[in-house]
């Protein structure tokens, strides 16, 4: 295969994600979607088609091929290098009151939404699966490194732990995940009924909360002081991070799906839900957004290098 067929079976991969969010971006101008749809479906995605979508992919996988304690056990200490990595860095180049803002937005990826995408894409339902085991793990990193960023430099802000932890094992997501190993290990048959069901609900899961990230998109996330630190913190995100966690990867044996799947939760531009977070906790929530926009902008292009990339060196 020649580096064109490669790249546009890269496309074949990448296009119809981002297609899907751009589209998104362009039906809330349209005014054909509202801020109204978009709480509605976010809120559906996350409490009800994303834990079915992952409940499912575990459920109807092979564990023996997908569960590896090592390559689990390497994602969370790369995430946690990344925000070490980006706090740092933020220390250096970054004014203390925006810091804890700038390190969750340049750590913390839409794995649960474009991670999984693209480990489909690249896979299948076996990309699905392992992209499921590594959601349940990341979750719980994210959450706890985010809160540590953030009240760090919120002096003012009291930091609830316990209401974090409450927070964290009642998430849906992690829910699903837990729920569904037992199911897998002992090799329990769901009813034939209730698979094609779930199916029919999951399957609404990437087109929709695809449709919502474009729809909260801003395209002039870049302008002025703020621009241009959301647009650091971007860059980090989606070309340092990814760079050093892939070639971590790499230089520690992984290849094949393993490093494809560990690829695209790495290169997932900033999750929603670090916005909600700052503004919880008394954050300038505007940075917060913009990071997300600029990093979702990028992700068109980077992921698709990166993917290109990858491939054309023979290594996923």
């Amino acid at each position: 295969m020649n580096l064109a067929d490669v790249f546009l079976e890269t496309l074949n991969v990448t296009l119809p994600i981002f297609a899907m969010v751009f589209l998104g971006l362009v039906l809330k101008r349209l005014r054909w979607i509202d801020q109204g749809f978009v709480s509605t479906a976010s809120l559906l995605v996350f409490r009800g088609t994303l834990p079915t979508l992952i409940f499912l992919s575990i459920v109807q996988a092979d564990l023996d091929a997908t569960f590896d304690p090592w390559w689990l056990g390497f994602f969370a200490l790369a995430t946690l290098g990344s925000f070490l990595f980006s706090w740092g860095w933020a220390r250096l180049r970054v004014p203390r009151a925006e810091r804890g803002i700038y390190v969750q937005g340049a750590f913390r990826g839409n794995c649960g939404v474009v991670g999984l995408a693209l480990a489909a894409g690249l896979y299948g339902e076996a990309g699905l699966s392992a992209g499921g085991l590594l959601l349940g793990v990341v979750i719980l990193i994210y959450n706890a490194l985010s809160v540590v960023a953030l009240s760090r430099y919120q002096p003012d802000t009291a930091t609830d732990w316990r209401s974090l932890l409450g927070q964290m094992v009642t998430n849906p997501l992690i829910l699903a995940v837990v729920a569904a190993v037992p199911v897998a290990a002992l090799g329990l048959e769901l009813p034939s009924w209730l698979l094609t069901s779930g199916e029919y609900f999951a399957s609404l899961t990437l087109p929709l909360a695809l449709l919502c990230i474009g729809a909260t998109l801003s395209l002039s996330a870049a302008v002025g002081d703020e621009g241009r630190l959301a647009l650091g913190a971007s860059l980090m995100k989606m070309v340092t991070l990814p760079a050093l966690g892939t070639g971590a990867a790499w230089l520690a044996g992984f290849e094949g799906r393993d490093l494809g799947v560990l690829f695209a939760f790495f290169a997932s531009p900033t999750a929603a839900a670090s916005f909600v977070m700052v503004k919880a906790m008394g954050g300038n929530a505007t940075l917060a957004a913009n990071i997300i926009a600029l990093s979702t902008l990028l992700a068109s292009v980077t992921v698709t290098l990166g993917v290109f990339g990858l491939r054309a060196a023979g290594l996923i």
